[in-house]
């Protein structure tokens, strides 16, 4: 659950100094309400910049929100391309490295190292470097790491655009394992297919605010409409797509519940 999260973030100088005057804080989310369900696999949709992993962030603990509330049953896992990997390690011994990051003890971990491998499809090259990988091969490792263990809360940064799409089909069968178990699945990404192709639900985020929550099929038309228009120079009836949108959705209200019967008095 998350509820009215904010996040601002102030522009620093070359010296360290705050530019109060000359620059404004920049606003990555205002007001993000949302509540998500066990077997619900969540896209996260928006162009780059729209705030869509600092939101992840945020729900992963990795950041803290300026203001609003998130609430989740277990620690998510967060699973990123972007996450550091030791270039210098062979992937074998990235996979031992990140295996013990997740919590996991050395007999788990020596026990896991091997399906992690073959899952990843490296075979003779998880006994490379990382640096000689290419960014598929990087990040089929890093799925297979994060996925190694079933967690209730799966968090996937764009990972799923990198891949080819033999591994994008094996990535939604094992996400899919996720959501039998009545796990939540995230999926933060800017392309249309990918969302179209895993989720069940999507949130469009547009300049850090929710706009479009619900049905993949009905946004991901509006969406489509408005990169269109957008790649056409047409910004006056992009512009219209988003209005639209915003008409549409409603926020939700959302009460924990030591608030809800106090609500609930209030307004008999």
């Amino acid at each position: 659950m998350a509820r009215d999260i904010s996040k601002t973030y102030k522009v620093l100088g070359k010296n360290g100094s705050i530019f109060s005057r000359r620059r404004k804080p920049v606003e990555a989310l205002k007001d993000v309400s949302f509540v998500a369900y066990s077997g619900e696999c969540i896209g996260i949709l928006g162009k780059n910049g729209s705030g869509k992993s600092t939101l992840l962030n945020i729900i992963a603990g990795n950041e803290t929100a300026s203001s609003g509330l998130v609430r989740v049953s277990t620690e998510p896992t967060l699973l990123g391309v972007s996450a550091a990997l030791q270039p210098k390690l062979t992937g074998r011994e990235n996979a031992m490295i990140g295996l013990l990051a997740m919590g996991l003890q050395k007999d788990e971990v020596s026990e896991l190292i091997e399906p992690v491998i073959e899952w990843a499809e490296l075979s003779d090259a998880a006994n490379r470097p990382m640096e000689t990988y290419s960014s598929g091969m990087k990040s089929r490792l890093k799925f297979s790491i994060a996925t190694a263990v079933r967690r209730e809360i799966l968090m996937v940064d764009e990972a799923l655009s990198t891949g080819d799409a033999t591994f994008a089909e094996k990535a939604r069968k094992r996400m899919k394992t996720f959501l039998d178990d009545a796990g939540t699945v995230f999926i933060v990404s800017h392309s249309a297919s990918t969302i179209q192709k895993h989720c069940t639900r999507v949130i469009w985020l547009y300049e850090g605010r929710v706009i479009a929550d619900g049905n993949p099929k009905r946004i991901l038309r509006s969406y489509n409409l408005w990169t269109k228009r957008l790649s056409l120079g047409n910004e006056r009836d992009a512009q219209h797509v988003i209005n639209t949108a915003l008409r549409r959705y409603s926020k939700p209200q959302i009460f924990l519940e030591s608030e809800y019967q106090t609500y609930k008095n209030s307004t008999s």
